[in-house]
């Protein structure tokens, strides 16, 4: 195998990126970054999964030393699946952002399992990937009955690089209805609909498919030797990168973020979940069921603040924060689809006057209370890590520590979860302990009351 680096191909429900990270030091060294634009028309928004393979080859073609590149590893968003005729060519790669989904609903939520089996909460429009499907078979049945093969995403990519097909637990039983995670085996409903028998078999997030086919080798400059991994769900690449490494034996929350806030509560029981609380049951890499909850926070902080607040983000501090809680000016859910409100209407009250500083500080309260109800749900209360761009959030760790006296908060290091994930899928034996840093507590006096008439003036579910 050539070569010291690895090339980790991202895919975010806000952005790609192709990163290309020192083997042994896990230091990017070369990245480039791509917004997503789902494409409309057809039986339902797409994925731009053929724009984002001519991106993702153009762009290695030009990256630095990538005759070096020793294996690639595909991370995705969840909730996506690709449709794939006899030929190998994508029928359709539905985006889940899509109302036309709801036309099923009813019919749907029927036919799914219980939520005490697949612990998937019925989610709004196609954030159960099972409903997409449903959508797909019922209302495009001439579309359906040319699908030979369902790949999910990582695993696409993993298949359009390598040309061998596989599954993976990750993307199966992320919010999917299609996994019964505490049998570790395909839901009813994937089985009576025959999605499980278009799926391929199930490998190891971590296991090397195979080289980078021949073709796609001259294309990019790439070398004979860059092996393509499986692959792995964003969300869960990040809480990989922890479970082995940080604080093994107790438990611990982990928050990844982006533009999801997902928040596994390691050590939580599954009879703590919620479904009307956008509660589920994640399955890690090693097809273990773990409490979750989360919300979309890195949506909701986009509005909240505004353009002009996100651009000053950096700049809010605990002056900014004492002017909010003066004026008692409230972010009340929710301000995107998905998390424990989804369907309410977001609202600011008592906001008139605040500049985009304030902004940016009403958007972190607003996260930082959100995280610790989250946590509430999740009955944990115990030491937190924080991943992902709240990172450098300036407040929003110290506002989570002053919210949470009694659990320790700490930060993850300035690399993302995703590429240590990543790093651990490339070099399974990797011992890698992230530093963690503690938060201390932001000393507001009156954050308790704010608190108190946040959560008391909450819309009812």
């Amino acid at each position: 195998m050539n070569g010291n680096l690895i090339a980790i191909f991202d895919i975010g429900k806000t952005n790609t990126k192709l990163l290309l990270v020192d083997a042994g030091s896990g230091e990017p060294i070369w990245q480039r970054e791509l917004p997503n634009k789902p494409l409309p028309g057809g039986p339902c928004a797409q994925l731009d999964v053929q724009g984002l393979e001519d991106w993702l080859i153009d762009t290695l073609r030009d990256a630095p030393r990538r005759g070096e590149v020793r294996c690639l590893v595909p991370i995705t968003h969840g909730a996506a699946i690709i449709a794939l005729d006899a030929d190998g060519n994508p029928l359709c790669a539905p985006d889940y952002e899509d109302p036309v989904y709801e036309r099923e609903a009813g019919a749907y939520a029927a036919a799914r399992d219980d939520y005490a089996q697949t612990y998937s909460p019925l989610l709004p429009l196609g954030l159960n990937l099972g409903r997409q499907l449903y959508y797909l078979q019922h209302f495009q049945p001439a579309l359906f009955r040319n699908v030979a093969q369902l790949l999910l995403y990582p695993q696409y990519w993993a298949w359009r690089l390598s040309g061998v097909m596989a599954s993976e637990v990750t993307s199966l039983g992320c919010h999917t209805d299609l996994w019964r995670p505490t049998t570790a085996g395909y839901s009813v409903l994937a089985q009576r609909q025959g999605w499980s028998s278009l799926l391929p078999p199930i490998r190891g997030a971590a296991e090397k498919l195979g080289p980078l086919r021949g073709a796609l080798q001259q294309a990019t400059g790439l070398g004979a030797g860059c092996q393509i991994v499986c692959g792995i769900h964003d969300s869960n690449a990040t809480y990989l990168s922890l479970l082995a490494s940080w604080r093994q034996s107790e438990a611990f929350a982990v928050i990844s973020s982006g533009t999801w806030v997902v928040i596994f509560a390691q050590g939580t029981p599954l009879s703590a979940l919620r479904e009307r609380a956008d509660m589920l049951a994640n399955v890690d890499a090693a097809a273990r069921p773990v409490a979750t909850a989360r919300f979309m926070g890195g949506r909701e902080f986009e509005a909240i603040a505004g353009p002009d607040g996100v651009a000053a983000g950096a700049a809010a501090d605990e002056a900014a924060v004492r002017q909010v809680i003066a004026q008692q000016a409230l972010a009340l859910p929710a301000f995107a689809s998905g998390g424990p409100y989804a369907g309410h209407s977001g609202e600011l009250r008592n906001a008139l006057g605040l500049g985009p500083v304030q902004r940016a500080a009403l958007a972190s309260l607003y996260l930082a209370l959100m995280c610790d109800l989250r946590l509430d749900d999740l009955v944990s209360h115990q030491p937190v890590l924080i991943d992902g761009p709240l990172v450098a959030n300036p407040l929003f760790a110290p506002l989570l520590a002053a919210l949470r006296p009694h659990s320790p908060v700490y930060l993850a290091d300035r690399r993302s979860g995703v590429i240590r994930g990543a790093l651990r899928l490339a070099q399974p034996g990797l011992n890698f302990e992230p530093p963690a840093t503690p938060t201390a507590p932001l000393s507001i006096a009156e954050l308790a009351g704010y608190r108190a008439l946040w959560r008391s003036s909450l819309p009812a579910v």
